[in-house]
């Protein structure tokens, strides 16, 4: 585990962000080495990806996620919350009805990046939306319960700008830590807040998973199957705004081991 500081801090989602043309052109993530698949899970070893809300886990490794093709039986999915607190001001996503909505579109999209859903391990935890943090005690003890030596864990980073994703993130790390497995990271808001050459990001410990064009396309697909994140009502925008896809949708996914 790193010694990286607790939080970032207030909110740092706000205005449009970092583009995807300052990403492209940034040194510093150009020079950020490859990793395989084979790396990154070893064939005998278990992925279990911990997400904080239902998409979070076709947002940051989707495409790692697809290599697991043929292994389902090796992966464990855990949705640490339901996400019902995506649409707070809404009469037609209710936090009821976003309960039932969201797991359902997870189990979509995963289909779309070609994996046998009805052999996947998938635990739902229920901790409130937006309120992990004050869960975080429980947190650990669950994944304590679910987590195996030597597994290969995904989960958002820590230092991520949103309150339920840093939460979780260091929830996971902890338990990682304690039964002797792999801690992977991977930034979801982060590519919404840091700059191009950020020093807040963990450089050193960062590394590229490379996408085929099919596996991008499937990616692609898989994100819109969540359709309440993803389709505006009324007025209000769509929670995943355009610019927000296009940054999650680069040819490689990021990952801090």
């Amino acid at each position: 585990m790193s010694a990286e500081p607790v939080s970032q801090g207030p909110n740092l989602i706000q205005g449009p962000g970092t583009s995807l043309a300052q990403w492209q052109a940034s040194e510093r993530l150009a020079r950020v080495p490859t990793i395989t698949h084979r790396q990154l899970v070893p064939t005998g070893q278990r992925l279990v990806v911990v997400a904080p809300h239902p998409d979070d886990e076709v947002l940051g490794c989707a495409g790692i996620l697809a290599g697991m093709q043929g292994r389902e039986a090796d992966v464990l999915l855990i949705a640490v919350t339901d996400g019902e607190a995506s649409h707070p001001q809404s009469r037609h996503w209710t936090p009821t009805r976003l309960r039932q909505q969201r797991p359902k579109e997870s189990m979509r999209a995963l289909a779309c990046m070609g994996l046998d859903v009805t052999a996947l391990d998938w635990q739902r935890l229920g901790l409130p939306d937006s309120g992990v943090a004050g869960q975080e005690a429980l947190l650990i003890e669950r994944l304590m319960a679910l987590i195996r030596p030597h597994d290969r864990v995904i989960t958002t980073w820590r230092l991520d700008g949103h309150c339920d994703h840093e939460a979780t993130g260091r929830a996971t790390a902890c338990a990682v830590a304690q039964q002797g497995a792999c801690l992977i990271e991977v930034p979801v808001w982060a590519w919404h807040w840091a700059r191009p050459d950020d020093a807040r990001i963990p450089w050193a410990r960062a590394h590229k998973y490379r996408l085929e064009p099919q596996v991008l396309a499937q990616k692609r697909q898989a994100i819109a199957a969540h359709v309440s994140q993803v389709s505006p009502e009324g007025q209000a925008p769509a929670v995943l705004s355009r610019e927000t896809l296009e940054r999650l949708l680069q040819p490689f996914e990021l990952v801090f081991l």
